[in-house]
């Protein structure tokens, strides 16, 4: 790494500590982080439940419920983040992993937080190489066409579809030592383990509700003969409407933004000016949206890793302006079409 690129981090972390620092001194409520932390997640699963009891007893509209779940499910993707960082309740144990089970509950569609904080921690130290796995996990890097669009919500598919290009490259990492034999056996647990009991069981659910109910509604077969397509989706509809629909709306919208606004493949290991991008062009606010203002406010999160995610929203403008100044690039959209390198000059 350049040692101008050193200088210039170095001042980008130490400006961003200092504004995080003002504000908590200025708000003694941002101090008590754990507090903050309960009530975020006590306000988004209490707003989830009470949104599928309106739901039930006809009060909201179905796709209502989608959505507001959809978007308390972002706060609680925040709230994973933070604790995989061990920011709320590092001391207590039991209070800390209740919160960390009840955020993947209410996401069941992701990876198990546990498995997921060996590979958070990994792109953090590896981001934008090939052996990033959370990051290539949710589409960064591919060509952007018909299939990525496919498989930016859906983790299983994306595995399913990509699972043999992506081994032969980490096996060829293994061999020239960059993927240890400790992070190959965790990917193999992760494969086997990653998404269950809930992420694929749902999923496979998912694509038979909606094989069922196209077959029905243009009578392809005659359906009823081999299952009571009614008593079907007396259970499985309500499962697809509360913990299905509302996390692939989530996930489509945070995989897009986090999957661009993160660069890939050209960087150099560990050179935080390379690894993101500010991604907050007008017309990703519908997708902000359901990831809470992710474009504008990860890339913060890779200079100053230990400050919760509400803060990082409350110093955005400020920390914008360091970084700007710093070099970070902000709306690269022509990234898109160079597969998400970081230097025009590989563009195809």
């Amino acid at each position: 790494m350049p040692p101008s690129h050193n200088h210039t981090i170095k001042g980008i972390v130490q400006h961003l500590q200092h504004e995080f620092q003002g504000l908590k001194s200025r708000n003694t409520l941002l101090q008590k982080q754990d507090l903050l932390g309960f009530l975020f997640f006590s306000i988004s699963c209490s707003c989830i439940v009470l949104s599928v009891y309106a739901w039930k007893i006809e009060i909201i509209p179905t796709w209502f419920m989608v959505i507001w779940i959809a978007f308390w499910t972002s706060i609680l993707h925040e709230l994973e983040h933070d604790l995989i960082h061990n920011l709320y309740f590092k001391k207590n144990k039991f209070v800390h992993n209740f919160m960390l089970f009840f955020v993947w509950f209410f996401r069941p569609l992701t990876l198990n937080p546990w498995i997921r904080r060996y590979w958070h921690n990994y792109h953090h130290q590896h981001s934008g190489q090939v052996v990033d796995i959370e990051e290539r996990g949710v589409t960064n890097g591919e060509k952007w066409s018909l299939l990525r669009l496919l498989i930016t919500p859906d983790l299983v598919l994306g595995f399913l579809v990509r699972f043999k290009r992506i081994r032969r490259e980490i096996l060829e990492e293994h061999k020239k030592g960059t993927f240890s034999d400790k992070d190959l056996k965790k990917l193999s647990q992760t494969i086997v383990m990653g998404l269950l009991p809930f992420g694929i069981p749902l999923t496979l659910l998912f694509y038979a509700w909606i094989t069922l109910n196209i077959t029905s509604f243009f009578n392809l077969i005659e359906i009823n003969q081999y299952i009571d397509i009614q008593n079907f989706n007396y259970f499985v509809s309500p499962v697809m409407y509360v913990f299905v629909i509302p996390n692939l709306i989530r996930q489509f919208c945070l995989h897009f933004i986090t999957s661009n606004m993160h660069y890939y493949g050209d960087i150099e290991d560990g050179n935080l000016l390379q690894q993101t991008q500010v991604l907050n062009v007008w017309w990703t606010w519908p997708f902000q949206l359901f990831c809470f203002n992710f474009g504008a406010t990860h890339s913060i999160h890779h200079f100053v890793v230990n400050e919760t995610f509400y803060n990082r929203q409350l110093i955005v403008r400020k920390a914008h302006e360091i970084m700007k100044a710093g070099g970070v690039p902000f709306n690269d959209v022509q990234s898109f079409f160079r597969n998400n390198n970081y230097h025009p000059k590989t563009a195809k």
